[in-house]
């Protein structure tokens, strides 16, 4: 089938990773991403190892699905190739500190006279407004202001960064959401409009139940003893016999009866398993059983009784892991300069097919030739912006 957005043009100016992971899964949806680069350097992540054949594997590994052209918005012919774009375009999205694109003159109120029906994303750290709204930022500052850091950590030890950039990947995400839902409100209206994602204001929604304690029951959380990590004794993390990691997720009654005579130890049925007051106590002791058999062992042990657990793996394992390689979260492309390169897939599953990989990751200035033949300059036109140092 054609693909959900199909016929619908992103213009994407953002660089590192919350603005292309977003415009990544817009291009999966089937939009036609044009990722417009500063002439020479491009998208900063172009330059971080490791690379193949001077390819980064960073860069690639979020910018499959779009054409890249080299642009100097700095210059005039540069912003009028832009508005040109614009007026063929659905979507601008961008990532600059607020205030950048109203000094490039890109800002939404300049596109909206150019295309009224443009929808436009700003994607920052803390919005477009605020008394936070010029500070620099990054993820570890964004996790930190907005909680998630102070709830991550083991109890009375320093706090500890999550694995992954929570809030740069949040706010990407979101964007697709903002993007998706005012495209469906165009449908309605007819009219485009302004989309500001702060990545604070999406960490601060994932605080999700623990806001909830607070705002409602006026119960403070603290690290390690939160619901879902430390709080409750069978709902963690435990190390097997041969030095490995197993997780349990026993939340429901029925889980823990299922333990219980999976361990061999009836007896804690009777422990309260949810109370946060013995969550340390009922730890320890599962900690003790799981100690006595190895990673695989109690694997076996735990599915065939119905039991929530899972190992912890590492990326290797990740991605030859049965159930990631059956969802097809692995996936090839063939880049004309790294050759053939694996990547993640897109994670969400449609019953009506379409073809959600068409493009490999452009290299530096790739499509800005046939780019610019689309809006309807000349060769000698393009020839001649190539020696201006315009594209």
């Amino acid at each position: 089938m054609p693909a959900p957005l199909e016929g619908v043009t992103v213009i994407d100016l953002t660089r590192l990773l919350p603005g292309p992971f977003c415009s990544m899964f817009l291009g999966d949806l089937g939009a036609d991403v044009i990722k417009i680069e500063p002439v020479g350097l491009g998208d900063w992540t172009r330059w971080f190892p490791p690379s193949i054949n001077g390819e980064s594997a960073i860069f690639m590994a979020v910018n499959r699905n779009k054409r890249s052209v080299t642009l100097n918005l700095r210059s005039d012919d540069g912003l009028e190739i832009f508005y040109r774009l614009i007026k063929k375009s659905d979507v601008v999205l961008e990532g600059f500190r607020p205030g950048v694109a109203r000094k490039l003159k890109i800002d939404y109120e300049t596109v909206r006279r150019i295309n009224p029906r443009i929808v436009y994303c700003s994607i920052s750290g803390f919005g477009q407004s605020g008394p936070y709204t010029e500070r620099s930022g990054h993820d570890v500052n964004y996790v930190g202001i907005g909680g998630i850091l102070g709830l991550t950590g083991v109890k009375d030890s320093t706090p500890v960064i999550p694995g992954v950039p929570i809030a740069d990947l949040a706010g990407g995400m979101a964007g697709v959401i903002g993007v998706l839902a005012a495209l469906l409100a165009r449908e309605k209206t007819g009219i485009g409009q302004y989309v500001d994602v702060a990545m604070l204001d999406v960490v601060v929604s994932w605080l999700s139940i623990y806001a909830g304690i607070y705002l409602i029951g006026g119960v403070t959380t603290s690290r390690g003893s939160n619901i879902l990590a430390g709080g409750i004794g069978s709902y963690g993390v435990f190390e097997t016999k041969d030095g490995k990691y197993i997780t349990l997720g026993i939340l429901e009654e029925h889980f823990w009866r299922n333990f219980c005579k999976a361990v061999g130890r009836p007896s804690l049925e009777k422990y309260h398993y949810l109370s946060l007051e013995k969550g340390d106590e009922l730890h320890e002791i599962i900690q003790e059983i799981i100690k006595g058999r190895t990673l695989e062992e109690w694997l076996k042990v735990f599915e065939e009784k119905d039991v929530p657990c899972g190992p912890v793996n590492s990326l290797q394992e990740v991605f030859s892991d049965p159930q990631v390689v059956h969802r097809e979260m692995v996936t090839e492309v063939e880049h004309p300069k790294a050759g053939k390169i694996k990547q993640v897939g897109f994670p969400l599953k449609f019953s009506e097919k379409w073809r959600v990989i068409r493009r490999h990751p452009p290299t530096l200035g790739e499509h800005t030739v046939e780019v610019l033949r689309e809006v309807g300059y000349s060769d000698e036109e393009i020839e001649n912006f190539r020696r201006k140092g315009v594209i």
